[in-house]
């Protein structure tokens, strides 16, 4: 039964239009591997979205995007929990409360506020930023998950939510399940394609350095064409002096399920170009499907917008008892009979 699972929830932005290869092997595809594990839990924050400015109508098609991407990397409605973050109000009701118990220089200590701070300096930089660790932390208490999926540079919110899941606990008496990190496989991580130093990411990637995947495949393939490699020929997986190589192995094994190990054996004696342009075939293979399901999924919003909403009415059948008993644990008056 769903209940004797472990319950995990995590969430995806929708600010890039489309998922890039990163974001799918990184995080996406193990969402897909925990709905068979998992009691399973899948936000498009699309409240944290507007913590830096959007275009409305760009917002509302990359949400539907988010969700039929999500849909058509094997994503199952009847076995996960999928919805919109801003059609769960109790998102924001609950994160309001956990303002109210969080320290100011806490919140000033999140790294991830401070870079992007920096970037956008103090007048671009709006409370809604500094605050968004406290809504992270609310999205997670809300459902009473155990475990959050994340990389190691979101292991400072999970740090934070336990700490306020504790101190709320602590003072009002218990509302929340204290919950962990479920640290994903290091294996996934992909590194841009351009400056492999770096992981593949919309915000710190050059355009060549970034595979799409509603891109069309024949764009990507030029990419890894153009991949950055070395001035050696041997095709061998060695992060430290051949990182480029080594993350085109990655991603050929990841796409493939061949070891990397097998991959060296296949490609000794062939330049770097046959590797590059073996895997832009491989990609194009892979994401024919994927581009063809997500499509499907566009084609019809209405019924897209009919499961995202079955989807935000299951998520609120849970959040709704979270909030109310932190109300009443606050003080809150109970709201009128209706």
């Amino acid at each position: 039964m769903a209940a004797e699972r472990p319950r995990v929830l995590s969430g995806i932005q929708p600010t890039a239009g489309s998922f890039h290869l990163g974001n799918y092997l990184g995080a996406v595809r193990q969402w897909v591997a925990l709905q068979e594990t998992h009691d399973t839990f899948y936000s498009i924050v699309d409240l944290h979205a507007i913590t830096v400015p959007q275009d409305p109508r760009a917002l509302r098609e990359s949400s539907r995007l988010a969700a039929a991407q999500l849909l058509g990397a094997g994503l199952d409605p009847a076995r996960c929990t999928l919805f919109v973050q801003s059609q769960v109000p109790e998102h924001a009701q609950l994160a309001w409360v956990l303002n109210c118990v969080t320290g100011f220089g806490e919140a000033s200590r999140m790294t991830q506020f401070k870079d992007k701070a920096a970037k956008q300096g103090a007048e671009g930089t709006t409370v809604g930023l500094f605050t968004y660790p406290v809504l992270q932390a609310a999205d997670i208490l809300l459902y009473q998950a155990d475990l959050v999926p994340v990389g190691e540079d979101q292991r400072q919110h999970i740090e934070l939510t336990r700490d306020l899941a504790e101190r709320f606990n602590g003072r009002f008496g218990r509302a929340f399940t204290v919950p962990g990190p479920y640290i994903l496989k290091e294996g996934a991580k992909i590194y841009d394609l351009q400056d492999p130093s770096i992981k593949m990411s919309k915000s710190a990637s050059s355009p060549k350095g970034i595979v799409w995947l509603m891109d069309d495949p024949k764009t990507s393939g030029k990419k890894f064409r153009g991949a950055v490699t070395d001035t050696d020929t041997v095709i061998r997986y060695d992060p430290e002096t051949k990182p480029g190589v080594s993350n085109l192995l990655t991603i050929y094994s990841a796409l493939t399920g061949i070891g990397v190990g097998e991959l060296e054996e296949k490609f000794t004696g062939r330049l770097y170009g046959s590797l590059k342009t073996e895997l832009g075939d491989v990609f194009a293979d892979w994401v024919a499907p994927f581009r063809a399901r997500v499509q499907e999924y566009l084609d019809d919003p209405a019924e897209l917008d009919r499961l995202l909403a079955r989807g935000a009415e299951k998520a609120r059948a849970i959040a709704a008892g979270t909030l109310a008993d932190v109300y009443e644990k606050v003080g809150f008056l109970p709201a009128g009979a209706h």
